[in-house]
């Protein structure tokens, strides 16, 4: 058994969160956006026919309630210090406008043992007013030290797509992260999470100092692949994946790196100040 906490995932496959409703308006897409540091004018046109443009990786904003209410109808206090994000695929349909009203909800579709704990999978599916499907996202988290207890799966994740790419770094940018990022991130996504703005809950966590969330991170990357891969073109983006690796603390840095392209697929990941890995297996489809 990979646990060595002593504690278990209570039953948890199939649970599902409160339907979460929300208005999507034009300051909460600029101000994603601006927390990103965009500078493309689209982000920011609310004369644009359906209001600013919406990063790819908005999602996760509207996302984050009802993952929330999911966890804490399942998981409970105790065992959510225990959780990190570890894997994101999102598929995009279509993105919201400006002034559209979106309805979530979060189901738990697999459970899993691996070495560092137990892998929880939660499938976050989002739709308009009409119920027609904007995105799905499965969003796994492992809980480090602690039992699967019953791992299964309810529904399967759709099939990963190859990334293109391989050993060859086809390009590299640096980022430079300011020692408040967490904080603006935290304000402008509406998401959350004391583990990353607040350094006493951080160290009661066990880390050195507060981290970068990891959808952060994964924007802030995408951001850079749209740029170079897509000419700025992120209303091209249909889908974007990847596995976290590594913390990110603060103030620090990143490099972002494309891997190349194939068919559809591009394939990116980062690394920190160290070169350490802090997002593999990068895939963005269009």
């Amino acid at each position: 058994m990979s646990a060595t906490t002593g504690l278990r995932l209570p039953r948890v496959l199939g649970a599902e969160s409160a339907p979460a409703t929300q208005l999507v308006d034009a300051r909460w897409l600029m101000a994603y956006a601006a927390g990103l540091g965009e500078s493309d004018a689209r982000f920011y046109d609310t004369e644009a026919p359906g209001g600013p443009l919406a990063h790819p990786l908005f999602p996760v904003c509207y996302e984050w309630p009802p993952l929330v209410d999911l966890r804490e109808r399942t998981i409970g206090d105790a065992l959510a210090p225990f959780s990190v994000h570890a894997t994101h695929d999102l598929r995009i349909a279509r993105l919201p406008r400006a002034g559209e009203t979106v309805t979530t909800r979060a189901r738990v579709v697999a459970v899993e043992r691996r070495r560092a704990g137990a892998l929880l999978v939660a499938r976050l599916t989002t739709v308009d007013a009409r119920g027609g499907v904007l995105t799905t996202t499965d969003y796994g988290s492992v809980y480090r030290g602690v039992d699967a207890g019953e791992p299964g799966r309810v529904a399967d994740p759709l099939p990963a797509v190859p990334a293109a790419g391989g050993e060859t770094v086809a390009w590299s940018e640096p980022v430079a992260l300011a020692p408040e990022a967490a904080h603006v991130y935290t304000e402008c996504a509406r998401i959350w999470n004391p583990i990353h703005t607040d350094v006493a809950v951080a160290h009661a966590a066990g880390l050195p100092a507060i981290i970068l969330h990891g959808t952060a991170t994964l924007a802030l990357a995408v951001s850079r692949v749209v740029a170079r891969d897509l000419a700025g073109d992120a209303a091209a983006v249909r889908g974007i994946a990847a596995r976290f690796t590594g913390f990110v603390r603060l103030p620090s840095a990143l490099t972002v790196r494309g891997r190349g392209r194939a068919g559809t697929s591009i394939a990116f990941d980062a690394v920190g100040p160290d070169a350490a890995s802090v997002l593999g297996e990068g895939r963005l489809t269009v």
